[in-house]
């Protein structure tokens, strides 16, 4: 069995380095400036245990991979790159080998379900970020994360459970689960406050305005008749897997989005993560017009690329209606 990692940010890199250092046969998927250096000198992991450079197989694209029956793809972009993953995917001649979505959101699935017979859900719950060529950070201690994982749209089946146990003693546990989108569910809420922080800046406190955003969510949730699972602070697998530590000589970027801003990409995934609070209100013709502010908000400092903290906390309550 082959793994191939499809992104190789801080989530698939991470992967990729973590399945390598299990001695499994792993091939990672990126581009650029970050590819070449992986090429010329591996990828540099670091973590509150030190670093280390791992040599990883790369290519630029998938159509570079002569495919296996027996392969088994990882997607780790962001959403609003999935599309043209998913395409370039089918385009190599992924067909029935199972894609695993190690995504935030709930969307990619959805996407990928349009294109592929055997798709499945990762809850990822992995602190770390990626900002410079060849390099990737992983905070968690003593594991460096953990992911729940199960067929789209629910169930679990022989390829959910051999990619737990690819991951087997690793650094990056997984759990089989008969239920993913309850955890994915679980993790959006979380994610809500990754615009929050782009925003304002990772040292800004904003609780209050996080916890509004989650209000609303767990509304629409209720009125949706959506099932979601505690993947924070009530997951007993935070305290005893995956502490956020520190990493000498290093300072936590923040969340997804914050890196996002901080490399101005010119987009975020805001739409996918409050916008989806947002559209399952509008498909039962209602509103959530703090979501809906927070995704347009995130969209702009995007588009004018705009560095985290370029507003404040008063200006947000106020466009917010906190």
């Amino acid at each position: 069995m082959r793994i191939i990692v499809l992104g190789l940010g801080a989530v698939g890199g991470t992967l990729a380095a973590a399945l390598h250092a299990a001695g499994r046969e792993v091939v990672g998927i990126a581009r650029g400036e970050h590819l070449a250096a992986i090429r010329t000198d591996g990828l540099l992991l670091r973590t509150p245990g030190g670093s280390r450079r791992v040599p990883l197989d790369a290519v630029r694209d998938p159509t570079e991979i002569d495919w296996r029956p027996d392969d088994m793809v990882v997607v780790a972009v962001k959403t609003q790159h999935s599309a043209e993953a998913f395409d370039r995917l089918r385009a190599a001649g992924v067909h029935e080998q199972p894609v695993f979505c190690a995504q935030n959101g709930v969307e990619n699935e959805r996407i990928a379900a349009r294109l592929f017979a055997n798709v499945h859900g990762v809850c990822v719950m992995l602190p770390g970020d990626h900002s410079d060529p060849g390099e990737v950070r992983a905070y968690g201690a003593p594991k460096l994360g953990f992911f729940d994982v199960g067929r789209y749209p629910s169930g679990r089946d022989a390829d959910d459970d051999r990619f737990a146990a690819a991951l087997e003693g690793s650094e990056l546990p997984a759990f089989p689960v008969a239920d993913v989108m309850a955890s994915k569910y679980g993790k959006l809420l979380l994610n809500l406050g990754n615009a929050v922080e782009a925003a304002l800046g990772p040292e800004e406190k904003s609780a209050d305005i996080t916890g509004a955003l989650r209000e609303e969510a767990e509304e629409v949730f209720r009125s949706a008749d959506i099932d979601w699972r505690d993947v924070g602070a009530g997951d007993a697998r935070r305290d005893e897997l995956m502490q956020i530590s520190e990493i000498d000589g290093v300072t936590r970027i923040g969340s997804s989005s914050t890196q996002s801003l901080v490399r101005g990409a010119g987009s975020i995934e805001s739409d996918y993560l409050n916008g989806e609070i947002v559209l399952l209100a509008r498909l039962q013709g209602r509103d959530a017009p703090r979501n809906a502010a927070m995704a347009r908000l995130a969209a702009e400092l995007a588009r004018d690329c705009k560095p985290p903290g370029s507003v404040s906390v008063e200006d947000l309550r106020r466009k917010l209606g906190i």
